[in-house]
């Protein structure tokens, strides 16, 4: 008998080793088993590079004859920075698919598996779809409303403290939060943050391997990887030259009521959006920022701005990095939203991971959607 989970489970370690550089495409996975031997195997690790399946039969060449293929999302089965993966699956002599779970990109939708069924080959659909609907959670929401994924990354007190009443916050997490952070950064396609922020802590925002953890750098491929974008906040125009966030030569994204003349280095780009009470729009900021393949966006910022985004319903999930500490009553809260007064309006969550980081809490928060 073939342990047809054991093989699905196994293309989705594979899918997970994309994670740090697909960018805007999906993490997929592939497994091709003859005889109850993995012949073939692989993933895709690059936009526009070979995906899962392809390199997974190049692999098994002429063993993929009468073999079976385990594939954690369906095939494509259109012309884009590649061709269509199911053509090569059709005469491979694959004889049986396992596909986790169809893709939802209008482009394909079900018509591989329509195109591989009237081919001959054995097809199934749905083994182990909710583990990879849930794997590429964000690409799903991305190519299904155009609009990225929303991580908000927050590192707090025991009590609900960002910083103190003097606005000091450096540092109430402890190194290995820390290095988390970096992990968490280069799973995102772009990072983003408000001038207040800049103007106060003076960050890079960017990667830094060497703060990464050695289990994370296994995993971690360094020719393939491009650094997230930068993007800030800067409605009032207060972003200069000399912040360090502009001399690391990475994309960078001034999101600004209108633009400044000043000459600004190759890597910066000054984007103008629609004001909204004489702010800048944040509803129309991520509808254009989607339009631009950006299927993620992990958030670093302050309360103001945080609360800003809670109260939109922009957040898709918050990361909450809790230490051991207490800060106090007159310190800075982690939210500010003076308008909530019954139990009624508050803000319906889900705790959907609880982990221990060193000394630190890491809690995974999704929004329960109203019903």
């Amino acid at each position: 008998m073939i342990n047809h989970k054991k093989y699905m489970k196994y293309a989705i370690k594979l899918a997970k080793k994309g994670t740090f550089t697909t960018s805007s495409n999906p993490i997929v996975g592939c497994v091709i088993v003859k005889n109850n031997i993995i012949v073939g195997k692989g993933w895709h690790k690059k936009r526009g590079s070979e995906h899962a399946e392809i390199i997974a039969l190049n692999m098994a060449k002429n063993l993929s004859y009468g073999a079976i293929m385990y594939v954690t999302l369906e095939p494509c089965s259109h012309y884009g920075l590649t061709s269509p993966c199911y053509k090569k699956i059709i005469s491979s002599g694959i004889r049986e698919i396992f596909i986790s779970i169809k893709d939802p990109n209008p482009k394909v939708n079900g018509t591989s598996i329509q195109k591989l069924k009237k081919s001959g080959i054995k097809v199934h659909v749905g083994l182990l779809k909710k583990k990879n609907k849930f794997l590429n959670r964000e690409f799903f929401k991305w190519i299904k409303t155009k609009n990225p994924w929303i991580n908000l990354k927050i590192a707090m007190s025991f009590d609900g403290k960002i910083a103190t009443k003097s606005g000091e916050s450096k540092w109430i997490t402890s190194k290995k939060s820390r290095q988390e952070v970096h992990k968490l950064r280069a799973k995102n396609a772009a990072i983003l943050t408000t001038s207040n922020t800049v103007l106060h802590d003076n960050p890079l925002l960017n990667v830094r391997l060497k703060e990464m953890n050695c289990l994370d750098k296994k995993y971690f491929y360094k020719k393939k990887f491009i650094q997230p974008i930068r993007i800030i906040i800067d409605s009032k125009n207060r972003i200069q030259k000399n912040h360090k966030i502009i001399q690391i030569k990475s994309k960078i994204f001034l999101i600004r009521l209108k633009k400044d003349k000043k000459n600004w280095p190759n890597h910066v780009k000054q984007i103008i959006i629609p004001e909204y009470k004489k702010k800048i729009n944040l509803i129309l900021l991520f509808k254009f920022l989607g339009t631009l393949n950006i299927k993620n966006i992990l958030v670093e910022s302050g309360s103001i701005f945080s609360s800003s985004l809670l109260s939109l319903n922009i957040i898709d999930e918050l990361i909450i990095y809790c230490a051991p500490i207490i800060l106090g009553n007159k310190s800075k809260p982690i939210f500010l939203l003076n308008h909530i007064k019954k139990i009624s309006q508050s803000k319906k969550i889900i705790f959907r991971k609880i982990s221990k980081i060193g000394k630190d809490l890491c809690i995974k928060i999704n929004f329960k959607k109203k019903q």
